[in-house]
């Protein structure tokens, strides 16, 4: 697929993912899909009680969402059609290149299980938010080239995605977007 051909299907948005119109909007979670703080406290706040409860009832029938797993619940409060859960990885400074290659395998796993979770469910339209940059410590530029390369080769595989919205919160993270979506022909 060539860059212009995901043009059409790939957005880069500053702001907040809870506003931005599409049919599914992905959460960053943590594994007790109790809510959190950042993005994940966000959507559960505004989503309100009936993503609590769905997520209550994913956790009385599987227990925690493993790292880089999928899950999805009713948007509650807000105006979209489902929300997708998925646990990003914890990042380990420090560690050995090969723990470093398994949490971007991890991270890629995120983005590639909430784009099948949504084409399963129909949901043509989805928006990501800046997964494992917060409090998870993942580098912001591998989490980005990570997420980028992850919707691309979904997008060269699947055609029912139409749209898939990055929606960055915050300035830093828009300004590596930007970049690496302009050096891959796509922005």
């Amino acid at each position: 697929m060539e860059p212009k051909d995901l043009k059409n299907r790939i957005v880069l948005v500053k702001g907040d993912i809870t506003e931005y119109p599409a049919d599914v909007i992905v959460n960053a979670a943590n594994s007790s899909l109790l809510g959190g703080s950042g993005v994940d406290g966000a959507i559960h706040r505004k989503g309100g009680k009936e993503i609590a409860k769905d997520c209550q009832k994913i956790r009385n029938t599987q227990g925690k969402c493993d790292v880089g797993k999928a899950v999805i619940t009713r948007a509650g409060n807000m105006p979209f059609k489902n929300v997708i859960h998925t646990v990003g990885p914890v990042w380990q400074s420090g560690k050995n290149n090969e723990a470093k290659l398994f949490a971007e395998k991890l991270l890629k796993k995120a983005y590639i299980s909430s784009l099948e979770l949504a084409e399963k469910n129909k949901l043509k339209n989805i928006s990501f938010p800046n997964i494992s940059t917060g409090v998870y410590r993942f580098p912001k530029d591998l989490a980005a080239k990570t997420a980028i390369n992850a919707v691309v080769e979904y997008l060269e595989k699947s055609d029912f995605i139409e749209k898939v919205n990055f929606v960055c919160f915050e300035n830093e993270n828009f300004k590596i977007y930007q970049k690496l979506l302009e050096e891959k022909g796509i922005l």
